[in-house]
């Protein structure tokens, strides 16, 4: 009984998180983190400023979380897992559609990518260990791919995790100048030159 009693304020205190991590996280994409405001975000969040301290004591703790949360959303599913519910070409063509539906999502991911790159900056670490699991688990991913021999002869691994990871932070970043331009055909491109089916044939391209 006590247990079921200590559930209500604990699930009250995660959903309100949850509430004002989404107003962050719109109050940064329309206004910039430098621009965004405590106050902004406890409103778009419906609570008092005051009440928004109660969780976050600043902005900086703000956009980790923020930070944290699309980790969340992006990388729950493996890029091995994703096969088995259909291609990661697939999988990753249809991330890159959801992402052009909030560009000023992706332009404000854009602005931090660079701006954390400061030892100084309050998403710097974040960052860093982001950038570091992503590279392991996308070179792990080509490595699964070497050994069952569908990598060109002379890519490895972990130059196949780099050149993929450029491409398709460049590609975002080329439709955030020109967002007429087709960023999914160049994906299954890419894809098409770098991975190879089972019987050592390119890949499925874009059909």
């Amino acid at each position: 009984m006590e247990r079921a009693r200590q559930r209500g304020p604990y699930a009250k205190t995660a959903a309100r998180r949850a509430d004002i991590v989404r107003a962050a996280r719109d109050s940064f994409a329309e206004h910039g983190y430098a621009g965004a405001s405590l106050r902004d975000i406890a409103k778009r969040a419906g609570i008092t400023h005051a009440g928004l301290l109660h969780h976050f004591q600043n902005k900086d703790e703000l956009l980790t979380a923020v930070l944290a949360h699309r980790d969340d959303e992006e990388w729950e599913r493996s890029f091995g897992e994703v096969e088995g519910q259909g291609s990661p070409q697939r999988y990753l063509a249809e991330t890159l559609r959801q992402h052009q539906k909030t560009p000023e999502l992706m332009r404000l991911w854009a602005e931090l990518a660079a701006s954390a790159s400061r030892p100084d900056h309050p998403a710097h670490t974040s960052f860093v260990e982001r950038n570091a699991r992503v590279r392991s688990r996308t070179s792990e991913a080509m490595r699964e791919r070497a050994a069952e021999g569908r990598l060109p002869e002379g890519l490895d691994p972990d130059s196949a995790a780099a050149l993929f990871l450029a491409v398709l932070h460049g590609l975002q970043m080329q439709w955030l100048l020109n967002q007429d331009l087709d960023i999914i055909t160049p994906l299954y491109r890419f894809f098409d030159l770098i991975l190879l089916s089972a019987d050592g044939q390119s890949s499925e391209g874009a059909s």
